[in-house]
């Protein structure tokens, strides 16, 4: 008899996905509105993509079992 399927959180599916070696990705903070007293440099830094420090990603692993 097979095991328990488990569910994949669907909030965190939306903001995360999963690298090739175990590592998650989210978006920047901080770059939705209130841009135009912000620096260029700082929008640039802002922008793109970021790694899930370490400590954080236990949790989400959690939550996307199947590393979605």
């Amino acid at each position: 008899m097979a095991g328990y399927k488990l569910k994949t959180n669907r909030a965190a599916k939306k903001r995360f996905r999963a690298t090739k070696n175990g590592k998650f990705l989210r978006g920047g903070a901080k770059t939705r509105h209130i841009l135009e007293k912000k620096s260029p440099k700082a929008k640039r830094r802002l922008g793109g993509t970021h790694v899930v420090k370490e400590c954080d990603a236990g949790h989400i692993r959690k939550l996307l079992p199947y590393g979605e």
